[in-house]
């Protein structure tokens, strides 16, 4: 039976690091983000309903995510909105992934708001990603295009760390060195029985 194996963490803690370094020692990545990405890009499958619900985000035929951003965020309705689009197109996604891999002893998936949609019940163990606020903040307003009122407004419609931290099977402080990072996730695999590299 392949092992599910959900990684998640609020914006900035370095989810996407760790991923990689699952990915190097041979675990399979569902990346939700990268997903949505790819179902709202020129041609994806979800541009004509979300133009057809927030007309004037679609450019050039893709969503454009900073535009429809400023529309959703800070609207619970308009929010709840643009989940009833995308959350069916992407568990339809990861149910493919996974009879894709099914052989697979185990499978990472890359999904930022696992707990505050309720994902965590379908998977088998579940790792944060953490780092201090302090970190985390830097790290977010470093991206282009980014402000402070953005980055709070994120944070909002984000659990809390220590929530996240509390419900997770291992923590992965991604405050050091990357050197430590790669010995966290390396100590997890031997922990799940799983090869630790290639």
């Amino acid at each position: 039976m392949t092992l599910k194996i959900a990684l998640t963490g609020s914006i900035g803690m370095g989810k996407s690091t760790v991923a990689a370094m699952f990915v190097e020692a041979g675990i399979a990545l569902f990346d939700a983000d990268a997903e949505v990405r790819r179902l709202q890009s020129n041609g994806g499958a979800l541009v004509a309903a979300i133009a057809a619900r927030f007309p004037g985000t679609v450019v050039n035929g893709s969503v454009d995510r900073d535009l429809l951003g400023a529309r959703v965020l800070g609207d619970r309705d308009e929010l709840a909105a643009l989940e009833v689009i995308v959350h069916p197109a992407v568990q339809r996604a990861r149910a493919e992934f996974v009879e894709a891999h099914r052989d697979a002893p185990a499978l990472l998936f890359d999904i930022p708001l696992l707990f505050e949609t309720g994902g965590e019940m379908a998977f088998d163990k579940v790792i944060v990603v953490s780092a201090s606020l302090e970190i985390q903040r830097d790290r977010v307003l470093a991206r282009s295009g980014m402000t402070r009122a953005k980055f709070d407004g994120i944070i909002a419609r984000q659990l809390p760390d220590e929530a996240k931290r509390a419900r997770a099977d291992f923590v992965i402080d991604t405050g050091g060195s990357l050197d430590q990072t790669r010995a966290d996730v390396t100590r997890i695999l031997a922990c799940l029985g799983l090869p630790t590299g290639r």
